[in-house]
């Protein structure tokens, strides 16, 4: 579910709150950062039970109708696809979604009812929903192409929502594009025999990935000082005053990744932190970044300290 690049972000994000601090407790920002990764998978937990919310609420509205005294012959035999949507109901049915949900404790809807209410009205309001309640039967690939739509155009836009996840995590907030992300993916490729476990992915790809993290994260904080120097030498122009904060945690970074990360390729070091300084510094940050980390990989090349290892990894 996590990638290379949010991964850095989180490990960035923990420099930077960690920056200039008094802690000299390594173990305890290594905590925080391990703490900030795994809010993801709460993320990703919370949102997919959103759909389960919304079903229960499109049921209760069904057998409230239902109950009306003078209810009409439409409202006593309504149209059901909504809620017999079989991957609604497989979510709903799901032994694994609920376990996880209980042990993390993710409760948040029942608290916060309101925000199920919003996303069910503007479904319902949808023309995804009016063309999707056309008939009462419906196929697989019928279910989850209006779910696909549902989540793309209905849930993940939603600015209610957003605020709401906001207010509950500030790091949410550059979480949920990745979670989104993964959600829509989950959606597409769901078949009708996948396994219960299928909508609780790993939060790694791998072993590798997780301890990633960890070790950027040390060896980062671990060689600060001496990775501070070689960007002075490159910075002979500038007063370190002047370079932003951000900017040098993610110089800092990408030198250890020179360094200490034998496997990653020069190039994809260098895009991916261009990347992040577009995303998350000033205008000019890529440009000034680009520059520094230039002279620096010309430098390691002649000076033959870029170990890097397997074919086009320079």
């Amino acid at each position: 579910m996590l990638n290379r690049r949010h991964i850095r972000i989180k490990v960035m994000q923990t420099l930077y709150a960690f920056d200039g601090s008094e802690s000299d407790d390594l173990k305890k920002d290594e905590r925080f950062l391990i703490q900030s990764l795994e809010n993801m998978y709460d993320l990703h937990l919370l949102m997919m039970s959103l759909f389960i919310e919304v079903q229960k609420r499109a049921e209760d509205q069904l057998e409230k109708v239902q109950k009306k005294h003078l209810a009409t012959k439409e409202e006593k035999n309504p149209n059901k696809k909504f809620i017999n949507n079989s991957i609604l109901q497989f979510l709903k049915n799901n032994e694994v979604v609920k376990n996880e949900l209980e042990k993390r404790k993710i409760d948040y809807w029942y608290l916060d009812f309101e925000y199920v209410d919003i996303i069910y009205k503007a479904i319902l309001e949808s023309d995804i929903y009016a063309d999707y309640m056309k008939t009462e039967e419906s196929s697989f690939k019928e279910d989850k192409d209006f779910l696909v739509d549902v989540f793309s155009e209905i849930i993940a836009p939603n600015e209610k929502l957003y605020e709401y996840i906001e207010d509950k995590k500030l790091t949410w907030v550059d979480d949920l594009p990745v979670i989104n992300t993964s959600i829509l993916k989950l959606l597409r490729k769901v078949k009708k025999d996948s396994l219960d476990t299928y909508f609780t992915p790993e939060l790694f790809k791998d072993d590798e990935d997780k301890d990633y993290a960890v070790v950027l994260f040390k060896k980062t904080i671990l060689n600060r000082s001496k990775f501070n120097e070689e960007i002075a030498q490159k910075t002979t122009n500038w007063d370190s005053d002047r370079i932003a904060n951000l900017d040098a945690i993610m110089l800092q970074m990408a030198i250890c990744e020179f360094q200490k990360f034998p496997s990653i390729p020069v190039k994809v070091t260098i895009n991916e932190y261009l990347e992040l300084a577009k995303e998350y510094s000033t205008p000019k940050s890529s440009f000034f970044i680009n520059g520094i980390l230039d002279k620096i990989v010309k430098e390691y090349t002649e000076q033959g300290k870029l170990n890097k290892i397997g074919r086009g990894l320079m």
